[in-house]
């Protein structure tokens, strides 16, 4: 626990050297489609996640659970948990930046900046997930908010990625004062920073209880903030549609993984024995997210901010996977949530991807295709793409068999199998509040395959490009089909992080 052990965090160690090295190259490539910026990034951020899929194989091992390994003097935990989750971040930003080439290309963005800027918020991503003190956890916090606020306002002609870059800035500061503040509470409740010492101070009953009851309502307040849920949702709307489509991808993608990280490395590894507080704060906020993000987005003619309001929806609905027994000793049963949860935001990064990927794609000099009407007669010019788009929006609206519908069956059957009946009327509510939000994503269907054309513009050539659309829409309706494999790896993966 003492050792510093260089390699649990050897992945980061060289995207930071990675990064470092690449911002210099950038200054004497002349080149103004930074061809060899991206595929250096890019050859990066493969060995990252090469280097976490790995350490995931060794993690699990032949019996499918094995101990953490710490590092860095206990600040750092190696678990198989924190490598898939790295691993699906290193993927997402390596489709997300491959998305975002051609679109930044035609609007004077693509710069080194924009590559290296990428690697430090996975960086700052890496930390989180890995992280073993809350300290950590705000460094790595801090690191990806930074890199973010920057992608934002990189358009620095735009007026309202400016404005959306200055409301994120303001209102992340918000955040993370709210998360110092819970910390420093939990500090002097506890006596430490170190997760698991907070969690053996609450276990003995070796705590100041009123100061560490409001310090959990700070650290929620803080962690529902990064997630986007109600009522700490404000910047997502004016953020996704500000910014540009290739940094809103940014945001919507990776950092969703981890922010599930540290709720779970939190609350479930840390402040599991006060879950009796923090889980009706959960249920509130995934109720009033679900509400509010599916009836704003009804409302919506802006696609991008229409699915701002549906990730609202989307994150409240996974935060029902981490209500079901957790104060229950049967490990195995709240097992079945938090991996359902984690099932579910893996499979909502790789629906998003998808999105606003085929938003990129669409998009041309001079048109940013962000309206919903853009869409109109898509089936028309362009029906491969059409089908597409039906895949992501029938998977966003759980309709199976895309993934979509199993990530969303999973955790309602995590609720029922409790045969709690709160629970069950909170299963209840969640599928009825999921129909209205259905409405919206067919009626993106609908605009593509009966209404007329706005515009004459024949669709975009494939190439390459279209060759990851269709790989991305292909995994969406394979996971849907065949999801016990990952369903399983989430659930070995949540074992072995709560025997750790």
């Amino acid at each position: 626990m003492n050792q510093m052990n260089w390699l649990v965090v050897s992945p980061e160690i060289l995207l930071l050297v990675a990064a470092c090295a690449i911002a210099l190259i950038d200054l004497f490539l002349t080149d103004p489609k930074r061809r060899i910026t991206f595929w250096l990034t890019q050859l990066t951020l493969a060995a990252f996640a090469l280097m976490h899929g790995s350490m995931l194989s060794q993690g699990l091992g032949a019996n499918g659970a094995a101990a953490s390994v710490y590092g860095m003097q206990g600040l750092v935990v190696s678990d198989p948990m924190g490598h898939l989750l790295a691993l699906c971040a290193g993927i997402a930003m390596m489709m997300t930046l491959a998305y975002a080439q051609p679109y930044a290309g035609s609007r004077d963005l693509l710069k080194g900046e924009l590559f290296v800027l990428a690697m430090f918020a996975l960086l700052g991503i890496s930390v989180m997930i890995s992280a073993n003190n809350f300290l950590v956890i705000y460094v790595g916090l801090e690191l990806m908010s930074l890199s973010l606020y920057a992608l934002v306002a990189l358009r620095r002609d735009h007026g309202v990625s400016t404005e959306a870059a200055m409301k994120y800035f303001v209102l992340g500061a918000l955040a993370s004062g709210f998360l110092l503040y819970g910390m420093s509470m939990m500090y002097g409740a506890t006596h430490s920073l170190d997760l698991p010492e907070v969690f053996n101070a609450i276990q003995t009953g070796q705590i100041n209880a009123i100061v560490l009851t409001f310090g959990i309502v700070f650290i929620v307040a803080g962690l529902a903030f990064k997630l986007g849920v109600v009522p700490f949702h404000m910047w997502v709307p004016d953020v996704y549609q500000g910014a540009p489509t290739a940094v809103t991808l940014m945001i919507g993608g990776a950092p969703k993984l981890a922010a599930f990280a540290i709720t779970i490395r939190v609350l479930v590894e840390g402040l599991s024995g006060l879950a009796h507080d923090w889980q009706q704060m959960l249920i509130v906020l995934s109720v009033l997210s679900m509400a509010l993000g599916n009836l704003a987005a009804i409302a919506q003619t802006n696609l991008k901010r229409m699915l701002a309001y549906s990730g609202i929806a989307q994150l409240g609905f996974m935060l029902l996977g981490l209500t079901p027994t957790v104060i229950g000793a049967n490990t195995l049963s709240a097992a079945n949530g938090y991996s359902s949860a984690m099932f579910y935001v893996i499979s909502y990064v790789l629906t998003t991807l998808g999105t606003f990927g085929l938003i990129m794609f669409l998009s041309r000099t001079g048109f940013e295709s962000e309206e919903i009407s853009d869409l109109a007669g898509l089936a028309r010019r362009s029906p491969w793409l059409a089908g597409v788009m039906t895949v992501f929006m029938f998977s966003l609206a759980g309709v199976p068999p895309m993934v979509g519908f199993y990530a969303k069956f999973a955790i309602l059957q995590a609720l029922v199998t409790t045969a709690d009946p709160a629970y069950i009327t909170l299963a209840v509510v969640a599928v009825l509040l999921s129909l209205i939000g259905a409405f919206y994503y067919l009626r993106i269907v609908k605009v593509m395959y009966f209404d007329e054309p706005t515009n004459d513009a024949p669709a975009p050539q494939h190439g390459g490009l279209g060759i990851l659309l269709a790989f991305n829409g292909a995994a969406a309706l394979v996971l849907g089909l065949l999801p016990d494999g990952l369903m399983a790896l989430c659930r070995d993966v949540i074992v072995a992080a709560l025997a750790g």
